[in-house]
């Protein structure tokens, strides 16, 4: 070797693990955002999360959560390489080396590093998002709705991130070689990153500000919406959660520095404490990046148990086998012509019971938005005929139900669901009714303190058989009256077949005039006109809202089966057909979870690594003062463990607890089903466990290798 440059390469080619190290990180952390944000801009996932609506809000959170581990965990990687490099350049300075060469040569190597690894990620990314996709088709369902199509601007994000690691790696690269000390530059790879004095009240403080952030970045919003009538920014719900993630961080230090043992048995492992204490910068780093993206990993995953166990549950608890409703005016299959198809099928039908609502208008309260410089306020304004609902006779529910009530003259009860739940009811309070011809007007007391139960009516209301023939009777037009029918089967789990085409004859006898989705409300449209406003959710407008249209050609799509307002409900229909129905739903939470729990593992693995490596010199030294085998092996273990178990028990543990103060706070009570689902997310989280255990032990196997215990 004669030349500077040859000398540079055979450096290079002796540290190769140090630039495997870096290439490897920059690439799966390019490759993962890209694999996410491909599948998060994927029209096929765009189509079904609706704008604005909670699922794409999820999707955005975690998508922010991966971005900030994906580059702490490079920006960590990189850190590690140029501590590594530090001392080979301190050896070409003192030799009278000049900056220049060591520059060009350096700068090359980055760009090299950083250009073929951004680069490489960015390529593979949309290519294993398509063979994830891919894999979950095959395996589970396939549909036409299922094929995975790009964004090209999803490339924009990936290019964003790419720039993000080149720029950081030259940006550390230049400030590492504008050091002018040479001894610093030498024992750069030698210094520790120690934690001052961390006191022992930070794990009580952070669990307590954990638990207060929690709670904050969860209700202020809804404070602010209903007590402030203020609908602030996104960015004032994140500013809440600020003390969970100070909180988080407080923790991670005592637990690093302090440790959460007591008395004598603290000294067991002041070898293990000590070493962590003085690389624990670093160190928390990391665990807050793995805390966070397990978090994130379990937040995902949850989605799928959670909406799978509830949906089985809810049909299971049906009083009905089949329920549809059409408007008055459609030329829908009668009773005979089902009975027909059901024997031609080999289904006996046990029982049929039929009836007649109203849509009449209603009166309520809206709310009339003003756009501030610091979000949306809003006043209500209480409005006398505001949208319509369905409204029945008592006669007709009691035929439909089963149950014997008596509703007063002059008063009106709402329908909530079988748990009792009334919230999600457009008004349970209407005080006045509207005949939508003839603009007739009565004047209704509502019973809401004693609603009526039976989920299959959910959201319609009950009047006086006297009184529903006063409002309804010069109600001329069939297309303001709703026609049910509801009817059980003798063997329900085997009629799937029949529940098909039956379906299917519903939609092919539905006029375009019916094609509206679930939000669709006459009444309401009506109120919109005589204000000289845009209704958003008319068949026209829906596009231009960002809204998927119903299409009574695309039946089968989870917008139609979810959207549509005459949508039939059929148990063994929905049973068999819910994976199909939410696959895109249930394809992309999975997706996620795949994403950061491959990050959390790559990220500990490697953390694992570097511990080792730039401890490698004192596990000599204890060898050489005596320390057995054992001894060794047990620092060694409780090294690694630190890395992998303590995030994972405050990652699990908090979001754990987060989901079940959210289920709580929707309705102040725990139902069984959401029960059953978190029941079923501790199993997820037990799997994911005993996976992120398997690769605890791999890397420790791997560490102790290393340092050859």
């Amino acid at each position: 070797m004669r030349t500077f440059s040859e000398v540079y390469a055979a450096l290079r080619r002796k540290n190769r693990g140090h630039y495997r190290m870096l290439t490897g990180c920059s690439f799966f952390s390019v490759l993962l955002i890209t694999a996410y944000v491909t599948m998060m801009r994927s029209p096929t996932v765009l189509t079904v999360l609706p704008e604005g609506g909670d699922s794409r809000k999820q999707v955005m959170m975690v998508f922010v959560l991966a971005c900030v581990g994906c580059a702490m965990f490079t920006l960590y990687a990189s850190s590690i390489f140029f501590r590594q490099k530090s001392r080979e350049t301190g050896v070409f300075l003192l030799l009278g080396a000049s900056r220049k060469q060591i520059r060009a040569l350096l700068f090359a190597d980055l760009a090299r590093i950083s250009f073929g690894s951004c680069i490489a990620g960015a390529a593979l990314g949309a290519p294993l998002a398509w063979l994830i996709w891919r894999v979950f088709r095959l395996v589970v369902v396939d549909s036409e709705e299922m094929v995975l199509t790009f964004d090209p601007t999803a490339g924009l994000f990936a290019l964003c991130f790419s720039v993000f690691v080149i720029v950081m790696l030259f940006v550390m690269g230049a400030r590492f070689l504008r050091r002018t000390n040479i001894i610093d530059v030498v024992n750069e790879s030698h210094k520790t990153e120690p934690i001052r004095e961390v006191k022992a009240w930070y794990g009580t403080v952070g669990i307590v500000l954990m638990i207060v952030g929690g709670l904050l970045g969860y209700l202020a919003p809804s404070f602010c919406v209903r007590v402030l009538q203020w609908y602030p920014p996104s960015i004032v719900s994140g500013i809440c959660y600020i003390p969970l993630f100070i909180g988080l961080y407080l923790l991670l230090l005592h637990t690093v520095v302090n440790g959460w043992r007591r008395g004598k048995s603290r000294y067991k492992h002041i070898i293990t404490t000590s070493i962590m204490k003085f690389q624990g910068r670093q160190t928390v780093r990391n665990m807050l990046v793995i805390t966070v993206l397990i978090a994130g990993a379990y937040f995902a995953s949850f989605y799928t148990p959670m909406l799978g166990v509830g949906a089985m549950m809810g049909y299971a608890e049906r009083p009905i086998d089949y329920a549809y409703h059409y408007r008055a005016d459609q030329n829908m299959v009668t009773e005979s012509e089902v009975r027909e198809m059901a024997k031609e099928e080999g289904v006996t039908i046990t029982n049929w019971v039929e009836g007649e609502g109203a849509e009449l208008g209603m009166d309520g309260t809206t709310q009339i938005e003003t756009e501030t410089p610091v979000g949306t306020t809003y006043t209500t304004e209480y409005v006398e005929m505001l949208s319509s609902e369905i409204v029945l006779s008592e006669r007709t529910y009691n035929a439909l139900t089963g149950q014997q009530i008596d509703v007063q003259p002059g008063h009106i009860r709402a329908v909530c669901d079988d748990n009792g739940d009334n919230q999600n009811m457009f008004d349970p309070d209407v005080t006045r009714l509207t005949n939508l011809v003839t603009g007739e007007v009565m004047h209704v007391i509502p019973d809401s303190d004693a609603p009526l139960c039976y989920t299959m009516l959910f959201g319609r209301y009950v009047l006086d058989d006297g009184d529903y023939e006063t409002i309804t009777r010069r109600l001329e037009g069939r297309k303001w009256f709703d026609h049910i029918v509801f009817f059980n089967v003798s063997d329900c789990d085997a009629s799937y077949a029949f529940a098909k085409r039956l379906f299917h004859a519903i939609v092919d006898r539905s006029s375009p005039e019916v094609e509206v989705i679930d939000a669709y409300n006459i009444g309401a449209e009506q109120y919109y006109q005589s204000i000289g406003k845009e209704y958003a959710m008319a068949p026209e407008n829906l596009a231009k809202y960002q809204l998927s249209p119903i299409d009574y050609d695309q039946r089968d799509s989870s917008d139609f089966r979810l959207y549509w307002k005459y949508m039939p409900q059929f148990r063994v229909l929905d049973q068999n057909d819910f994976v199909r129905t939410m696959a895109v739903y249930l394809m992309l939470f999975i997706f996620i979870a795949i994403i950061c729990f491959a990050a959390v593992i790559i990220i500990a693995y490697t953390r694992c690594l570097t511990i080792a490596l730039a401890n490698k010199q004192l596990y000599e030294d204890l060898r050489h003062l005596g320390a057995s085998p054992d001894y060794l092996f047990r620092t060694a273990r409780g090294q690694v463990s630190r890395v992998f178990i303590t995030p994972c028990i405050v990652g699990t543990t908090g979001i754990f607890a987060l989901y079940a103060m959210i289920m709580y706070l929707n309705d102040n009570q725990f139902t069984f089903q959401e029960l059953v689902g978190m029941g079923a997310c501790l199993i997820i989280v037990l799997a994911c466990t005993l996976v992120i255990y398997g690769v605890y032990r791999s890397a420790r196997k791997q560490v102790c290798r290393l340092l050859g215990i």
